[in-house]
């Protein structure tokens, strides 16, 4: 099939289709409510250590600690960390039938995370994480696992969110095509722009309808001034700039005060900083589904996020329940405690 060709859609496969389980399981599954359906943002990564960032230019380096391929990319993490605080979560994504989807089918199934894997005739997504000694990192998309074209089948985003709480849509093509689907669903909406620099058009449509929006301020000359524009123009009723280091912004409405909050120290050395925007998504949206205030979840999303960065992104690891709130007991409601070095330096992305 030629690549600009527009196959009609396959037949879906999750893993509680597969012949490990017993209809029991099946119709369970199908039955069962959902706390987060994740949308978008599963792939494969490949993981390089590199001695400094940016990568001195040379015909080659040698890399002593080994290059790792492995299951997992924004929306894997996210329903990882949702599903480790104990949110009943699902993840919807387009997949190839290719090495890298069977690494991210069996990544879901060892966790026990429900995925409905939509056919992609041009292969799953997948990128090369360069990581430095201090866990910044600079990541290089793959561009040609994805077409313009590409759409989750509007009858599946509708019978998964019929059965949600919530979604949380990744950046990825086609989840932007979705929205108007889980928006008449009636579900709460989050969305992670990542590092957009606040004028960016292809960000602005999931800027626009989430209730809930999460971004990077790498690219954020002012901060303040985006998290405003983001509630002035959209639905959100609040928004969060994760700054590493620095800490959080979080905006909870047009009249109310920007806050700031402190970064929490990690329990161990940060060793990278993979994975710990989307650790903090999870941990804010456990909290935020509980009922507490913003303050209390930013607080939650910055535990989260530190423990992602003592983490080497080549295993698949993410906070759970119990230590996540023992750390909350012991900061305060307010996080008065935390303080210090925070959960990493801020990072590159490359796309396109």
């Amino acid at each position: 099939m030629s690549s600009d060709a527009t196959p009609a859609p396959g037949p879906l496969v999750t893993d509680s289709e597969s012949d490990s389980g017993s209809d029991s399981d099946r119709d369970r599954d199908r039955d069962s409510s959902i706390d987060v359906l994740v949308l978008g943002g599963a792939g494969v990564d490949t993981i390089v250590y590199v001695p400094e960032l940016p990568l001195p230019l040379a015909d080659s380096h040698m890399i002593g600690t080994g290059i790792v391929t492995r299951a997992g990319q924004t929306g894997d993490f996210v329903a990882l960390g949702l599903h480790r605080l104990g949110l009943r979560t699902h993840h919807l994504d387009l997949l190839g039938a290719d090495p890298e989807g069977d690494l991210v089918r069996a990544f879901h199934h060892e966790q026990g995370i429900p995925l409905t894997a939509v056919p992609q005739p041009t292969g799953t997504k997948r990128a090369v994480n360069l990581v430095g000694p201090d866990g910044r990192r600079l990541s290089l998309y793959d561009a040609t696992r994805g077409r313009d074209a590409d759409r989750l089948p509007p009858e599946t985003v509708r019978a998964l969110a019929a059965r949600a709480r919530h979604a949380h849509v990744s950046i990825t093509q086609p989840c932007a095509h979705a929205l108007p689907d889980l928006r008449a669903a009636g579900v709460t909406i989050s969305t992670d722009l990542h590092d957009w620099d606040g004028r960016g058009a292809y960000q602005e449509p999931f800027a626009l309808a989430a209730d809930l929006v999460f971004l990077s301020a790498t690219a954020l000359d002012d901060p303040e001034r985006t998290l405003r524009d983001i509630l002035a123009r959209g639905r959100a009723s609040v928004a969060v700039a994760t700054d590493g280091a620095a800490g959080a912004y979080l905006l909870t409405g047009a009249d109310e005060p920007l806050v700031h909050v402190p970064a929490v120290a990690p329990a161990a050395p940060v060793v990278d900083s993979n994975g710990a925007g989307d650790a903090f998504a999870a941990g804010f949206l456990h909290a935020w589904l509980s009922g507490a205030p913003a303050r209390t979840c930013a607080l939650h999303g910055s535990i989260a996020g530190a423990h992602a960065c003592t983490v080497p992104s080549t295993r698949a690891e993410a906070i759970g329940r119990e230590a996540l709130l023992a750390e909350a007991a012991r900061l305060g409601a307010d996080g008065s405690a935390a303080g210090g070095p925070g959960h990493g330096a801020r990072h590159v992305r490359i796309e396109g």
